[in-house]
């Protein structure tokens, strides 16, 4: 058998089992028991550079001595894209943001675009990489690829990824120009009382929360409707919980409120909001009130008002949910709403590892169901439909009388 042959068999049984300083020293000895030409044939066998193997042998000689508890030099090896070039990651993360999929409040995402499509764009963008770097990125962020469009959703709208680009080019364009970007919706109802709350909470060791066997409404207390609003800029969110009906009247005063006490401190210079908002419930886009109600609140604030609708099912993409809501949920899970205080002071102290503040109200107002709103009342909203699908995109103005 050939030199090579027993060199080949020895390092098909030996490498796998090896780290990376510990092959660097087998190949050098394997080098250096060979003599002349040993450095060229296991290069050949093992497809290690021959600057590798000659510093082996250095190391294996004494010349060149590897510190202790070390597979390399300190500094040594290619250094990582996310270092040499500082804006991959961002514009990454950027290219996937639109185009997010899967459950937003779990851990595991995926992307609508392949890796070569990404890398693509990333090229174009400046940066020198593959898609076997560009997927890496992905997974360490906790993206998955997935092989097929088809998901647990329903159906989807043919256009739905076209909405998705078409709100986040509105949304960038609107934070670019100052003014303020809202995410809304309205959180599950929650019973209020001595319920069980999913989830688990430190207690002492046997000493469990005692709650209620059955989900029996209190008439009493009964339930509460926290609607939510998510400044997208400065990572804040306020929450008006409502004791009465989830109506559009309760989800534009919500926002009314959240403008008063925290957007027109942040924004004094505004002159337009942008809402997001789910294509159902009370803002709905084809609820008449929500843009009655829109109608009403542009004029009192003088504010321009753009509203873009995520289609029929894919209210979970909505910032709001995996931003704010998922964070409540966390934030009390285990703990029974006992009373409204609890349930305010429980989404005041909600806070998120990127420095997410919530202020919460208590909302006792009377909001009745079944409101009409005539042909009239419709007609006479001042309402500017886009030429992209103008029933969920839309901008309402000041009437001028």
């Amino acid at each position: 058998m050939m030199v090579t042959d027993r060199l080949r068999t020895r390092f098909q049984a030996i490498w796998p089992r090896l780290d990376e300083k510990g092959r660097r020293l087998w190949a050098a000895s394997e080098a250096k028991a060979i003599g002349r030409g040993g450095v060229k044939a296991v290069h050949e066998v093992t497809g290690m550079s021959r600057s590798v193997i000659s510093q082996g042998i250095h190391e294996v000689e004494g010349v060149r001595p590897v510190p202790e508890g070390r597979i390399r030099r300190a500094g040594a090896g290619r250094k990582s894209l996310k270092v040499t070039d500082e804006t991959l990651l961002a514009d990454l993360k950027a290219l996937v943001e639109s185009s997010t999929m899967g459950n937003p409040e779990s851990p595991l995402l995926w992307t609508t675009q392949s890796l070569r499509s990404l890398t693509s764009q990333l090229k174009a963008m400046g940066h020198r990489v593959g898609h076997v770097t560009v997927g890496a990125l992905l997974d360490a962020q906790g993206y998955s690829l997935q092989g097929n469009r088809k998901t647990l959703e329903g159906s989807a709208h043919p256009d739905r990824d076209a909405q998705f680009q078409f709100i986040a080019a509105r949304v960038k364009a609107t934070m670019e120009q100052g003014q303020p970007v809202i995410s809304v919706d309205t959180k599950k109802k929650e019973l209020i009382g001595l319920y069980k709350n999913g989830g688990k909470s430190y207690r002492p060791k046997g000493d469990p929360v005692k709650v209620k066997v059955h989900d029996f409404e209190d008439k009493q207390l009964g339930k509460v409707a926290p609607y939510g609003i998510y400044d997208l800029t400065h990572n804040e969110a306020w929450v008006n919980v409502g004791t009465d009906h989830d109506t559009s009247a309760f989800a534009v005063e919500s926002i009314r409120r959240w403008w008063h006490m925290m957007g027109k401190e942040r924004y004094p210079q505004a002159v337009r909001l942008m809402i997001t908002a789910d294509s159902g419930g009370s803002n709905g886009a084809r609820v008449r009130l929500w843009k009655t109600e829109l109608q009403k609140l542009t004029n009192e604030t003088g504010l321009e008002i753009q509203v873009s609708h995520f289609p029929p099912g894919t209210s979970k993409w909505n910032k709001i949910e995996h931003r704010l809501f998922s964070a409540i949920s966390l934030n009390w899970r285990g703990r029974p709403l006992i009373n409204h205080e609890v349930v305010i002071n429980l989404i005041e102290s909600t806070t998120t590892r990127t420095g997410l503040k919530v202020r919460a109200v208590l909302d006792t107002n009377h909001y009745p169901k079944g409101v009409r709103v005539s042909n009239a009342e419709l007609k006479a909203i001042s309402h500017h439909p886009e030429s992209f699908h103008g029933e969920w995109n839309y901008t309402i103005s000041k009437k001028h009388e």
